[in-house]
Order: C-alpha cells, then structure tokens, then sequence
C-alpha cells in the first residue's frame, strides 16, 4: 500500500517537516532559527506540500510528534494537525518522540538513548536497540534523574549512544557516570528528523480521528502542578 504522508514535529527546539510518497521522503525540512514553532510551523508546511505537489485532501494520513517534550510545543503540532485534518477527516498518527529520535540514529550497536531535558535534574528518556524495521524499545519513555536514568539504562548493555536536547545539557555528568562506555551523536544526527515520523507512520496499520488525537504529557505541565499545590495550600488552611 502505498501512502502520501505528512509528518510534523514541534515536540523540541527543532521544528520539522517531513512529506512520504510512495514510500519515499519527499520532502523533509528541518527550522533551527530562535523563531517559536507557532510562526515557523505553517509557511513550512505550506512549502512542503507544494514542493512534494500534494494538497491535504490528497494525504492518507497526517502524523505528529506528540511528546514527550516540549508542553507548549506539543500542543502547537497536535492542534494544528486537528485542523488540517479537520477539513477532509484526514486519518491521524500519533509518533513518539524517543522512537523517533531513535528511529534516526542508524545502525549503533549498542543501546541507544534518546533524552531530552525535562529541567530539575531530570530527563525524559527511553531506551532502544537497532531493529531491522524500526528500533526495538528496551524502556518504556519515562522522566527520571539523570543519575536513576543512567542506573536503568546499564542492565541493556555496556555502550550508550545519546542524543536528543538533553545530551549537550548533561554530557559532562554523563561522561562521569559512564566513562568511555557514553558515546554521544554527531551534531546532524542529534536532533529529531521529520522523515524519521514520516515512516515511523507509515509502519502504522491503525490510525486515529483527529478528534482523538492527544499530547502525550510524561508528567503535568507547571501550571497544573502549580494549581495543585495552590489548591493543597489552601486545603491545609
């Protein structure tokens, strides 16, 4: 089957977009310019579908990155793509984040372990293996210290690529921690690729409506903990 594909992502500090047909990447950008994702996001996609010579009505489906990652930046891809897919009930995918991060990083042998900084000390991380059709997932994502991250990560093997947003932010503690066995990306392929959640959703066989696409939040974003504990102060009054 074959199947024209547009993939977002705005879940980190890239924003990416990528275009699949007929099994092939089309067209993939990738905006690294301190301008927010909200301004780069559409005039990207508009490029992208005229570059590939697509419209949204001729799309089978739409994927996003969903997270885990940035709150505001997840919520800028998965609204827009509920719009875009909006008007013909386009069929959506939702990517993660690590996978895809994952899904980029070649043939290492090793484990392989996507992180972003999720601040406080902490990552959001996951961990894989090099699969012959997508990367085989060793962890389930989840946030932890950057200290419990790397002691979970150390029963899959004894040499660790990294890569994703976390990685320039912990990299000296991460050398101190593993030594020679931490193996860190080059700059090109540090970063999430669009073209990589192009076929990551191109492996899906079950799609979703955009009605129930969703971020994938690890943890609750500040103003939700902030409420919480307002609220458990004024309880305790």
């Amino acid at each position: 089957m074959t199947l024209k594909i547009l993939a977002i992502d705005t879940s980190g500090p890239v924003c990416g977009v990528a275009v699949m047909k007929d099994g092939a990447i089309v067209y993939e950008a990738s905006a690294i310019n301190k301008m927010t994702h909200s301004v780069n996001l559409l005039p990207m996609i508009d490029t992208a579908m005229q570059s590939a010579g697509l419209t949204v009505a001729d799309l089978d489906r739409i994927a996003v990155v969903s997270g885990p990652g940035s709150f505001t930046g997840v919520r800028i891809g998965v609204s827009t793509v509920k719009g875009l897919a909006h008007a013909h009930n386009t069929p959506c995918v939702a990517v993660d984040a690590l996978e895809c991060m994952a899904a980029g990083a070649g043939e290492f042998h090793g484990v392989i372990c996507p992180i972003q900084d999720a601040r406080a000390g902490q990552v959001y991380g996951a961990a894989f293996k090099a699969g012959t059709v997508r990367p085989e997932r060793l962890m389930d994502d989840i946030p932890l210290k950057l200290e419990e991250y790397v002691e979970r990560i150390k029963a899959f093997g004894d040499r660790f690529l990294f890569l994703g947003d976390g990685m320039p932010v912990h990299r000296a503690k991460l050398e101190k921690l593993l030594g020679d066995a931490a193996v860190f990306a080059q700059p090109q392929l540090a970063f999430l690729r669009p073209a990589s959640a192009a076929y990551l959703a191109s492996l899906v066989e079950e799609t979703v409506d955009y009605l129930a696409l969703e971020p994938l939040y690890l943890r609750a974003p500040n103003a939700a903990l902030n409420k919480k504990l307002t609220e458990g102060l004024n309880n305790g009054k």
